[in-house]
């Protein structure tokens, strides 16, 4: 099966349609299905369902103190559906997982069964997704891996790759792998440039369904979330190593400024240092539909264009624990970082919060922008938080 999902990934919730990414406060399991996808019927408690106007459905059910393993769950659903396509099981983050090739009566697709957190009871509830279609509609499979992929068992896997491309692209060994800042190394897994490659291409592929639809602006919101999220565990030590290059000069400045004050201003060298660090990357687009080099690749190899420089730097910024977020034009086809920071200088707002722009393929200061590019209404602020 794991080669079928090779071949498939490259080539109170309740809202009436999907913007920003849902959060079930009753399971704790978190969503950000594709855009389009609206809800259709369910208790809103342990049954939803949703349909996509592309003839997708989404079904989700969880199970609490039903089965007693995943496998019993699988057993049983196989059993309900007459189902005829394979399963696999396997481990995510700890939790028992399944995946369920779906072929049953006129319909094909997926399912994916994951255990959720524990409760305070010792129970482990199980959430049950199925991404299914017409048996004749192959062209929806990558937007039943995107949806299931979507899936957010707990807080533990809300900045963690998904099920579903950790299924089909397991992490393989940690190697010490050099960074592009001479002299640095980090803990990078032997998997993690292609498998996060292969999630650009696809969720690249589910955006161009949307690029000049009425509900754009929230399938590039969409695209550039899942991306964040697939990225920040793989290049999580690199952030690390690079954040303690740079504490050394941020902590002489913290010294030297009195209170409150000094963290700020911290903040915003430590923000001018990584900054510097990704303006000095080799400018090049990828060869792929996307035109977006994976941040693993990037941080590694320091190559790329506008966006994915700054969705690195919003993400070292991020693990440095600095408030920050990207912004992006289609009307001028760039990317910039976007960073709360103190200091004079262009400001965008987004989400309540007036942020400091940062250009990231020239080098100019935080805060400086070209003047031909610096109309508000042309720039979409999209936000990780």
């Amino acid at each position: 099966m794991k080669r079928k999902i090779f071949l498939l990934v490259f080539s109170a919730i309740l809202m009436p349609a999907f913007s920003a990414p849902l959060h079930s406060g009753v399971w704790g399991f978190g969503l950000d299905l594709p855009v389009g996808f609206v809800f259709v019927d369910g208790n809103g408690w342990d049954t939803f369902s949703f349909s996509d106007p592309s003839g997708a459905q989404f079904d989700i059910r969880v199970y609490y103190g039903t089965y007693n393993s995943i496998q019993h769950l699988a057993e049983d659903v196989n059993i309900r559906l007459q189902n005829t396509g394979d399963t696999e099981f396997f481990e995510y983050n700890g939790r028992q997982a399944v995946l369920i090739e779906l072929s049953f009566g006129n319909t094909s697709g997926w399912a994916l069964g994951v255990e959720l957190a524990e409760t305070a009871t010792g129970t482990t509830p199980m959430l049950l997704a199925l991404a299914h279609g017409a048996a004749n509609r192959e062209d929806l499979n990558l937007l039943h891996m995107s949806a299931l992929d979507s899936i957010i068992p707990s807080e533990a896997e809300r900045r963690y790759p998904g099920p579903i491309i950790m299924f089909g692209f397991p992490r393989g060994e940690p190697r010490l792998t050099p960074l592009a800042l001479p002299g640095l190394s980090a803990i990078i897994y032997e998997n993690d440039a292609e498998a996060a490659q292969v999630l650009v291409e696809r969720e690249f592929a589910i955006l161009e369904i949307h690029q000049f639809a009425p509900n754009w602006q929230q399938a590039w919101a969409r695209y550039y979330r899942m991306i964040f999220r697939d990225s920040w565990t793989r290049i999580a030590d690199a952030a690390f190593q690079l954040e303690r290059y740079w504490n050394v000069s941020v902590h002489d400045l913290q010294a030297s400024l009195p209170g409150a004050n000094s963290v700020e201003m911290a903040n915003r060298l430590f923000a001018e240092q990584a900054l510097s660090f990704v303006q000095g990357f080799v400018y090049e687009r990828h060869i792929t539909n996307s035109d977006f080099i994976n941040l693993v690749t990037a941080v590694t190899e320091g190559r790329g264009d506008c966006d994915n420089r700054a969705m690195l730097w919003a993400i070292i910024l991020s693990q440095a624990n600095i408030r920050s977020a990207i912004m992006v034009s289609r009307n001028h086809s760039h990317a910039m970082g976007l960073a709360d920071v103190p200091g004079n200088g262009a400001r965008f707002e987004a989400d309540g919060t007036r942020w400091l722009v940062a250009e990231t393929t020239a080098n100019v200061d935080i805060g400086m922008i070209a003047q031909e590019i610096s109309d508000v209404e042309s720039w979409l602020g999209i936000t990780f938080e």
